[in-house]
């Protein structure tokens, strides 16, 4: 008993998915391109909280200061020293991002004082200081 092949088209039954395959790289690209990445500090600290808060959206950079005067940018402990040239490199990449400073309540003034300095050295006006809101 042999069995006959009744001769059916099969290639007109495949779906071409090229020119899907073309867009989604094409959404992949632009969304890689478009995305704005956030450089966090690396550490929590205990904020200070003040009725006046607001919350600042946007592309920023975070800079951490804990109790005992640990100073934090990028998940890396530096030197008050290394927050200039830090904070340049950062700027370079992000132009548009403004300075947060994450300064935990019982840190030193003094320090804070010296973070700010530094940043401004770096070319940087738009600085804020990381507050808790209260209600």
């Amino acid at each position: 008993m042999a069995r006959r092949h009744t001769g059916g088209d099969t290639d007109a039954s495949d779906i071409d998915i090229t020119p899907m395959l073309d867009i989604v790289f094409i959404m992949l690209i632009f969304f890689i391109v478009t995305t704005s990445f956030v450089k966090e500090s690396g550490v929590t600290v205990s904020r200070p909280s003040a009725q006046t808060a607001e919350e600042k959206k946007g592309s920023n950079i975070l800079v951490a200061i804990r109790a005992n005067g640990e100073i934090w940018i990028d998940r890396r402990a530096i030197d008050v020293r290394s927050v200039r040239p830090n904070i340049e490199r950062m700027k370079a990449e992000n132009p548009e991002g403004a300075v947060i400073i994450q300064a935990d309540e019982h840190s030193s003034t003094g320090l804070l004082v010296k973070v700010m300095d530094q940043i401004r050295l770096a070319g940087v006006e738009d600085i804020s200081i990381s507050a808790e809101a209260t209600d």
